[in-house]
């Protein structure tokens, strides 16, 4: 029960965006100063009276994104630091539960804990992508994605938190554009070992999934909740979940029941997890 002195989440999120929009037009503000220095410097540097630290430090800032505000701990989320989505693709908020009217308990839940490093994530996910989306696209499902963070040492750039703070942002911000943003970054997970999508290839990512706002560009550039990310991981990997012990990814589960493989082709076989899903329903 909401407090009657104390904000909803739907106040707390239109506070947080009006402070980022003050915060971005003061940015604006800042970034046309900043112009007119450069365009000062130059001059003066013609003259030979000012070096060129001062114009490239006011080129750093004319390019600067102001970083939104943001809570410590993202919105949208479950009490398990998941993004739950419903009926028409859509997330579960404090203002809307997106499940069809009637037999809505009776429905399989499907939770997945994921980190966009893992190669086995994706040899799950995409040949499974396809009915999971049928699935809760018609009600006849829900998802909820977990996201976690412990594979940045398999990448040249960290990629792993970064991406979990690019789900995130997005969960914060645009949380209805969740399940196409992680099919994306699913389909186009880097190579182990290599440099993985910079911030700017992680926007475009949002964008291409619905969620190209400015809150969401400057939260990914910001690394807003890097934090909580490093946090929860924390405390998914060294406690039980739900009576779930997760010491990996991808750790699947139906109904609160696991779901597990012997061989790879168990591991892509989307069939068997549909028949996973059906038995786990009868149970």
């Amino acid at each position: 029960m909401t407090s009657p002195n104390k904000p909803t989440r739907s106040e707390q999120r239109d506070a947080a965006r009006a402070k980022a929009k003050a915060l971005r037009e003061e940015n604006q503000k800042k970034a046309k100063r900043s112009k007119l220095i450069l365009q000062v410097s130059v001059v003066l540097v013609a003259l030979g009276i000012v070096g060129g630290v001062a114009a490239l430090i006011a080129i750093e800032n004319a390019n600067q994104v102001a970083a939104p505000v943001v809570d410590e701990v993202p919105a949208n989320l479950t009490a398990m630091g998941g993004v739950k989505m419903g009926i028409g693709l859509q997330a579960f908020t404090d203002e809307k539960t997106p499940t069809a009217e009637a037999g809505a308990e009776e429905i399989p839940a499907i939770t997945v804990y994921v980190d966009y490093q893992c190669p086995i994530c994706q040899a799950f996910d995409l040949p499974n992508s396809a009915q999971v989306r049928s699935w809760v696209d018609t009600g006849a499902a829900t998802l909820e994605i977990r996201p976690i963070s412990f594979l940045d040492r398999a990448s040249l750039n960290e990629y792993s938190s970064r991406a979990a703070n690019a789900a995130m942002c997005v969960a914060n911000f645009e949380p209805d554009s969740y399940f196409d943003l992680h099919e994306i970054l699913m389909i186009n997970q880097p190579q182990e070992g290599t440099e993985g999508p910079d911030d700017d290839a992680l926007f475009k990512a949002a964008d291409e999934a619905g969620a190209g706002t400015e809150e969401v560009k400057g939260c990914i550039q910001a690394k807003s909740f890097g934090d909580y990310i490093e946090q929860h991981t924390q405390k998914v990997l060294s406690e039980p979940q739900e009576g779930i012990s997760v010491t990996g990814t991808p750790t699947i589960l139906v109904n609160g029941v696991q779901y597990t493989w012997a061989t790879g082709e168990e591991l892509v076989s989307a069939e068997r997890f549909a028949q996973f899903v059906q038995s786990a329903m009868a149970e």
